[in-house]
This record gives structure tokens, sequence and C-alpha cells, in this order.
């Protein structure tokens, strides 16, 4: 494990309730400057993944990019990583549901309300959006899942669908899928397709 993986586990831990000893030391000793709240590991899989693209070390440039496990913890985190905490600065992503815990997370802990950034309605739909359902049916095949979704998708709740919702809900059906395709559906992007959201957010980094 990375030093910023064992702050990630230490801010964790830390939010459960334990001590925040461990969480302070460390943010000190690796020089954090910047924690990135997201609501889980896909989301962390596809901003590591377009850093990586851009030759971006954010562990190196002192940025923890942190799974907080889901939208109702940010405030949570925004307390004890933000102003009233360690004073790191603090950005994010959501979803488009969720983004009233994210501004009353942010508003409450004192942290730039137009520092965390929204989803149209998740990642993973921006994601099929900027490369297209034939690009993402592609990308699925090349990494083993064809017969999976074909399964899916004879499945009568998914009749009647749209394409890109049935894709949408084929990355959630397994788990640790969503976060596999966060990173392969980042790494197949051009340059110009990048979703706005995942792109302000790596700017303000």
């Amino acid at each position: 494990m990375s030093d910023m993986g064992a702050f990630g586990d230490a801010v964790t831990a830390w939010a459960a309730g334990g001590s925040g000893g461990p969480a302070r030391e460390l943010a000190s000793r690796l020089r954090v400057r910047a924690a990135v709240l997201l609501e889980g590991q896909s989301d962390v899989a596809a901003v590591s993944a377009l850093a990586a693209r851009r030759g971006r070390d954010l562990a190196a440039e002192g940025v923890c990019v942190l799974s907080i496990g889901g939208a109702m913890s940010v405030g949570r985190h925004a307390r004890l990583l933000g102003p009233p905490g360690l004073g790191l600065r603090l950005t994010g992503l959501c979803d488009e549901g969720e983004r009233g815990y994210y501004a009353r997370g942010f508003e409450n802990a004192g942290a730039a309300q137009d520092d965390f950034f929204v989803c149209a309605a998740d990642l993973e739909d921006e994601l099929i959006r900027a490369l297209g359902v034939a690009r993402v049916a592609e990308l699925v095949r090349e990494e083993g899942d064809r017969r999976p979704l074909q399964t899916f998708l004879r499945q009568p709740a998914q009749q009647g669908r749209a394409p890109r919702q049935q894709f949408r809900r084929f990355l959630g059906t397994k788990k640790g899928r969503k976060i596999h395709y966060g990173r392969v559906l980042v790494e197949a992007l051009e340059a110009d397709q990048v979703p706005q959201p995942l792109d302000r957010l790596l700017a303000v980094l």
C-alpha cells in the first residue's frame, strides 16, 4: 500500500469514529494539500485513470483521492479534512441526485461551493454518453463480458430500455465490474471526449 493509501485508510477509520491522530500525522508527513471526495471506488478508478493518462501522479502532488462510501458521508469527511479539521482544499464529484449532500457538506465545512462537480446522472452515464453505445459495446466484448451482457439484455426488465440505460445498469450488476469499467472507459476516451465534470475536477487540482 502506498503512503497516500495509508492516509486514506486512516481518514476512513477516523470518519468511522476512530482516532484522528494517524491521519494528522500522515497528512503532515506526506504534505497532503487536497482531498478529492468521491462517492465510490468506481469514481476513484476513473479519476485515477484520467490523471495517469495526463501524466500526473496525484499522490506525489499531495492529493488524496478518497472513496467516502456514499454521498451521505460527505459532511463528516468535509469537516474532518476541510477548514474545521486538517485544513485541506476540498473538491469532489457527485451524481446529480446527491448534489444536495455535497452542497450542504461543503458549506458547513466552509469549503468553496464551486469546487465540487456534478454528473448529469452519474459518472458511468457521462462516460457512456461520451464514448457512445457502440464503442462501449465494443469495449465490453474486448474485456470478455460479451456473454454476460447478452444474458443481461435478454432479461424482461431490460426490454424497452434505451441502450445507454441498459449499459449503465449492466455495469452495476456484478461486484467490481463498475470499478473495472471506471478505468476501462476512461482509458478509451479521446482527448476531446472527457466528460466536463471529470475534466474540470482534474483542472482544479
